[in-house]
């Protein structure tokens, strides 16, 4: 008699199937299923051969594969395919069985998912995965949000195929209750437009102020990721400008350019609006994909407003010091605006999300793991309710050192026409953040005028709010004051 499989996986893209035989390696037995069943067999025929790993053609004998209680992940497309397997699961599934979503789902639509399971006496967990397919062969970094319950029962799996900290701690841990886990991941992947979009300009910057080639950036970058900038997207920089096609010349420079997304980015941006938190340089990089989808007309201006095309007289070494020191700034910008947006919406819902914990599961396996995370989590580990990174004393210390150079950048790349949108917004952010005073008194003092909108005064109680008679001929009535 066949013994029953441990976990079932439903979905056979390669994260999939990688993370099938990265279960199967850590010693679990493996049940699997695809819409298209011509794909398990193809699994098994190939990827999976000489395996414990087994498939399976309808849902019905799949679920019976499994020990109680069942554990299926999914590994799907986000969205109406998540709803669609959950339907056709749940006639075949008992109470205590428990549905993971591994995908890049909307933590909202995973709050329902647990709310409309929990009804049917089902667990259901919402797991940010990242890493690519790489990290999903050799070990992930793992974000479970959801039914505490349910991670009871996946927790030892799940920590086993995972990637692990410096330490040996491994890179999953329970984020927090409901949409937690998907939240979670959805900042780390804004973060990781935010950082990805930072490299380009600053190769950008580089190519147009020095004249550098490809080959020369591969060596910056890898240089670069020697020290303090050490980070798998570093890393992977270099590697990709050193890449070469057919012919021998660079691919990255035949590569059209023009960015995709698929809307985490997005989310993320939407979030901190919902939530009023200020994410000026993750958002910049989302507008930055967008625009760069603008081809035609870039192509059109480009010819009517020539650039400069003046290489930087500036010394070289000094030039890519500086640029390395506003990268680095503005990388740990993005950070520091991704922790203040997960603080602010862990305060809203509840989730009690462990900072330092969160910091330990990026630290390796995902695709923004960075050297400076190790410190994130001593921020957080030295003060839990720590409001801002750049409260701690290493940032602090980074941010002075790292000053200069992020300024000269800016101010080289501007007078050179090469735009930098991101460099200068996290730059903005810094100088505004560590500002007591805003001009947003006149920005309430132009409302009100307009507007009778009101404003509060620095002489008074922050409960009281005020309107003045600017004209002369306007009345005594105001607008109260609200959040739409």
């Amino acid at each position: 008699m066949n013994t029953p499989s441990h976990i079932g996986v439903i979905g056979l893209a390669v994260m999939g199937q990688n993370l099938i035989l990265n279960f199967n390696d850590h010693g679990y037995k493996v049940s699997c299923f695809n819409r298209t069943t011509s794909k398990v067999d193809e699994f098994l025929s190939n990827e999976a051969k000489g395996t414990s790993i087994v498939g399976f053609h309808t849902l019905k004998d799949f679920v019976a594969s499994l020990e109680r209680p069942r554990r299926i992940l999914l590994m799907v497309k986000a969205g109406d395919a998540v709803d669609s397997f959950i339907d056709a699961l749940t006639p075949y599934l008992e109470k205590g069985d428990i549905i993971i979503d591994g995908g890049n789902s909307f933590y909202q639509d995973t709050e329902r998912r647990i709310q409309e399971l929990e009804k049917k006496g089902l667990y259901f967990l919402g797991c940010g995965i990242s890493g690519g397919e790489d990290g999903a062969r050799k070990g992930p970094s793992m974000m479970p949000g959801g039914s505490k319950e349910g991670w009871k029962h996946v927790k030892e799996m799940f920590q086993s195929i995972s990637a692990k900290t410096p330490k040996g701690d491994p890179c999953c841990d329970f984020v927090g209750i409901g949409g937690a886990g998907h939240y979670v991941k959805m900042v780390h992947n804004g973060i990781e437009y935010g950082d990805i979009q930072l490299i380009c300009e600053a190769s950008d910057i580089l190519s147009h102020l020095l004249g550098v080639d490809e080959d020369e950036l591969s060596e910056i970058f890898a240089h670069w990721n020697k020290g303090a900038l050490n980070s798998f997207l570093i890393e992977i920089t270099s590697n990709v400008f050193a890449f070469k096609d057919t012919d021998n010349t660079p691919l990255v420079s035949k590569i059209l350019d023009v960015a995709m997304q698929k809307g985490t980015g997005k989310w993320t941006a939407e979030s901190s609006l919902e939530e009023g938190v200020p994410l000026s340089m993750i958002t910049e990089s989302v507008y930055a994909r967008y625009l760069s989808t603008e081809k035609k007309i870039r192509i059109e201006l480009s010819k009517m407003y020539k650039s400069s095309s003046v290489l930087c007289s500036t010394d070289k070494d000094i030039v890519i010091d500086d640029v390395a020191d506003g990268l680095y700034a503005s990388k740990l910008i993005s950070y520091t605006q991704g922790y203040m947006l997960m603080k602010k919406a862990s305060e809203k819902y509840n989730w009690g999300l462990d900072f330092s914990g969160i910091a330990r599961m990026w630290m390796n396996g995902c695709i923004i793991r960075s050297a400076f995370l190790e410190d994130i989590e001593k921020a957080f580990d030295n003060n839990p309710s720590l409001a801002s990174l750049l409260h701690d004393e290493f940032f602090k210390n980074a941010m002075i050192r790292c000053d200069k150079g992020w300024r000269e950048t800016i101010s080289l790349a501007t007078l050179h026409a090469i735009p930098c949108a991101c460099f200068s917004s996290a730059l903005s952010f810094f100088d505004a953040i560590c500002s007591a005073t805003l001009p947003a008194n006149l920005l309430m003092g132009i409302r009100d005028y307009f507007g009778a909108h009101t404003y509060q005064r620095i002489d008074k109680p922050p409960t009281e709010f005020f309107h003045s008679n600017w004209t002369g001929h306007g009345g005594t009535t105001s607008s109260k004051a609200y959040n739409a």
